[in-house]
């Protein structure tokens, strides 16, 4: 399995403009590790919340590439959200998807990929067209390059070692996370 740290570092690297919403926990802590960034929108407690919000920043922002970046319990836990994704059909946006098949803020329980569910499948059949699983050196560069530029919507489910990395805590305050996001995204001052 791939180092999801790694992986993430690579990811982010000479991003460009790209913004980033990083689901809760170790997704946060990876994106946070790769460099903090006011175009990174860290989501704290909003489990299930990667993806829609991603989504709704596509939408609005469609000539900015987006990029989310969380895990498999978080994707799992707004599955349905593919279907939005897939019947809205944002081209500028991607989605990572680290899959250690454990719920890391809990515990470390298995999730429903380690017994067979599959991400990447659920997403095709919501609809978004460029849907795969990740689990070599070489997968992970081809995918890479999709999620930087590909024509999205585009999902990369990176299959990760269940290990978590050393902690990188991201701000926590949520009201200064958005506003210099919104300031990064738009280009604006928020009050």
């Amino acid at each position: 399995m791939l180092n999801r740290r790694e992986a993430i570092s690579r990811l982010l690297a000479d991003r460009g403009d790209m913004l980033v919403v990083a689901g809760l926990g170790q997704s946060c802590f990876d994106c946070f590790a790769a460099g903090d960034d006011p175009r990174n929108f860290y989501l704290w407690g909003a489990m299930g919340g990667a993806v829609p919000a991603g989504l709704g920043i596509a939408l609005a922002q469609p000539e900015r590439r987006v990029l989310v970046v969380t895990g498999d319990g978080d994707a799992l836990m707004s599955a349905g959200a593919f279907a939005t994704v897939g019947a809205e059909a944002p081209e500028n946006l991607a989605i990572c998807i680290l899959d250690n098949e454990r719920y890391g803020e809990t515990g470390g329980q298995v999730t429903h990929t380690a017994r067979g569910a599959d991400l990447a499948a659920m997403a095709a059949a919501g609809g978004v067209g460029k849907a795969r699983t990740v689990r070599t050196e070489a997968e992970l560069a081809d995918a890479i390059g999709a999620l930087r530029s590909g024509a999205g919507p585009l999902v990369a489910v990176v299959k990760v070692a269940p290990e978590s990395e050393p902690g990188a805590l991201p701000p926590q305050d949520g009201p200064h996370l958005k506003r210099r996001f919104r300031t990064a995204a738009l280009g604006v001052e928020d009050k």
